[in-house]
């Protein structure tokens, strides 16, 4: 069964979020400077930037697998990301198994 839920898209989602006291313009270029190292990470598919509430921010990262995330996580890239956006508390994080996408 596990076979017939793999998709080429993405198999799992990583859901960051963080809250901070940069406002919107001071988070989205803190953003698009950092863009080029994610573009660069092994077997991710997507990330998307959100905004969730007033001073909380975070992304969406869809993986080609575990095995990639799992890298993602030990990497020096994914330890900056509270700094980075200068977190007022730790990152919080979720991750998800995707069964299918609504459109390929």
């Amino acid at each position: 069964m596990e076979d017939k839920i793999k998709q080429a898209r993405g198999t799992v989602m990583l859901i960051v979020k963080a809250k901070t006291k940069l406002s919107d313009d001071e988070f989205l270029k803190i953003a698009k400077e950092r863009k080029p190292d994610f573009e660069k990470i092994p077997g991710i598919i997507q990330k998307y930037y959100i905004k969730l509430n007033p001073g909380e921010f975070g992304g969406v990262y869809i993986w080609d697998s575990m095995e990639s995330l799992k890298k993602f996580k030990t990497s020096k890239l994914a330890a900056t990301i509270g700094n980075a956006y200068k977190a007022t508390e730790p990152p919080r994080t979720e991750v998800v198994n995707i069964l299918f996408p609504l459109r390929n």
